[in-house]
């Protein structure tokens, strides 16, 4: 079995993490993998040549979720579920907009799309694609 080096910090930080969730070293490293490559690989592809992987991503929001496809390089946001469906945005950020205008016209739409938006995969931001995409 491979084996990896780490300093010692970095050692008492996975013992204390495989503690606390009842895991060994080795299975927490595992885990802190799969994460990483779940939200780097995109959930589908599309078209073959001529359009762009996309990434498959939703938001909560005023009790609704919406799912959508984050197109990288493009930014674009394609929603798929919901009274949006079939509508495209420039941006995450305008996409997380004609939400909040859609379901609480009320209040300010201003959202940041990359906070707004989650990865269907992990469940984290749409942020934590961003610095591999620039």
């Amino acid at each position: 079995m491979p084996n990896i080096d780490v300093d010692e910090a970095t050692d008492r930080y996975l013992a204390f993490a495989a503690n606390i969730a009842g895991l060994t070293k080795g299975e927490v490293v595992a885990k802190l993998v799969a994460q990483v490559q779940a939200v780097g690989v995109p959930v589908s592809e599309e078209g073959g040549d001529d359009e762009p992987a996309t990434v498959r991503v939703y938001a909560d929001y005023a009790g609704h979720r919406t799912y959508a496809s984050f197109v990288p390089g493009l930014g674009r946001i394609d929603i798929t579920s919901g009274p949006l469906a079939g509508r495209s945005y420039r941006t995450p950020s305008q996409a997380a907009r004609e939400i909040v205008k859609h379901y609480n016209p009320e209040v300010s739409p201003h959202r940041n799309g990359w906070t707004f938006f989650l990865l269907a995969a992990t469940g984290a931001p749409l942020q934590s694609l961003r610095h591999r995409l620039h």
